[in-house]
């Protein structure tokens, strides 16, 4: 199987893209009203220490994968439960991530077009160009990322100059206190969206220098989290949080007031750029984890499943929620304790208690 290659400034744009994906498409830390961007602040140091748990843990064997971490472990037929637990998991969020786009869509762009068919084309996009290789998707992240940018600050400035932004809406700071900002930042925070780096695992091994990849990495979370505090007061300046609770996406609502002199309006291409770009490279790298998972179980190219998964992924997406409010119950109130718990967190720190323990035991022999 040939081996692939990402530079590391295509690992910093696939962070930044990957932790903005859904979370900034639903918003995050809304429990922490308006003091949500103290929340993510917080949970940004979080997933700094996140980050660098997963990277030091892939360290001590720089050369395998989470699934072949798993194997040095546990050997094989073990650790082909686990991995076949973890496929489960990195294609049961990929299809939350392409339902989250098909509500987006059929809520700001396609009123009429049924959701099967958004879900469909997305998931055999993500399918296509995870077949031609993460190359391939590495260099798409790179490309757009520069517009995300740009999109992004045209969108501040706009909802700035339109003066639909108001610094009150932000206040009382600490209004409630500390506890519903820690909590929001540890058990929701935490979780979603960056405890989901786990599939990171599976990408790390293909950065060229991984020399400096530690530092990239930490340099491209510190960025979407940036990116993330910027759009919380953004959305709280702009709607206030009563508006923000009563959006399912409150970006997107953000950008359609902005009004400069009757002339420009209606931006909402621009805040829908933003949302399908993460959206489409936090599907596209879950769909990749899942797919190197069954490269590993069946040990032939990843590639021979990147279609019929895709179309799997496609069903579920519909199937796994009555509708959006419903995916949002889910996705926030019962996934981070059954499923990101101890995929994310558990069997990871037991995955490095046992990799240390091998490996000075090893050392110790010799």
């Amino acid at each position: 199987m040939e081996k692939e290659n990402i530079s590391l400034s295509q690992l910093l744009t696939l962070l930044v893209n990957f932790l903005l994906g859904s979370a900034i498409v639903v918003g995050i830390g809304g429990n922490a009203k308006n003091d949500a961007w103290i929340a993510i602040c917080i949970a940004a140091l979080l997933g700094i220490g996140i980050m660098m748990f997963y990277h030091y843990m892939m360290a001590r064997l720089p050369e395998s994968n989470w699934f072949q971490l798993l194997e040095f472990c546990f050997g094989r037929k073990i650790s082909i439960v686990f991995s076949f637990l973890y496929v489960v998991y990195f294609l049961y969020i990929t299809s939350r991530v392409v339902r989250d786009f098909g509500e987006l869509i059929t809520s700001a762009i396609m009123p009429h077009t049924p959701i099967e068919v958004i879900s469909v084309t997305f998931s055999l996009l993500m399918g296509y160009v995870v077949y031609l290789g993460l190359e391939v998707l590495a260099r798409t992240s790179e490309i757009f990322t520069p517009y995300l940018m740009i999109f992004f600050i045209l969108l501040t400035i706009f909802l700035f100059v339109s003066g639909n932004t108001e610094f009150q809406q932000i206040q009382p700071i600490l209004r409630e206190g500390w506890n519903p900002i820690l909590t929001t930042a540890f058990k929701d925070l935490a979780f979603f969206p960056y405890g989901e780096l786990i599939a990171f695992t599976v990408i790390l091994t293909y950065v060229t220098n991984k020399k400096y990849s530690m530092k990239v990495s930490l340099l491209g979370v510190a960025a979407a989290s940036f990116l993330l505090i910027a759009s919380a007061l953004l959305m709280l300046m702009t709607l206030g949080v009563d508006s923000i609770v009563r959006s399912n996406f409150p970006l997107l609502s953000a950008a359609r007031n902005v009004s400069i002199g009757n002339f420009i309006e209606r931006i909402d291409a621009l805040a829908v750029f933003i949302m399908m770009l993460g959206i489409f490279v936090k599907g596209s790298v879950f769909l990749f984890g899942g797919l190197k998972g069954l490269e590993y179980i069946f040990r032939l190219p990843f590639r021979y499943f990147a279609v019929p998964q895709s179309l799997i992924v496609s069903f579920f997406s519909v199937l796994l929620a009555i509708d959006f409010a419903d995916s949002i119950q889910e996705g926030l109130g019962i996934v981070p304790y059954y499923l990101h718990l101890p995929f994310q967190f558990c069997i990871p720190c037991l995955v490095l208690v046992i990799l240390i323990w091998k490996q000075r035991k090893s050392k110790s022999l010799k």
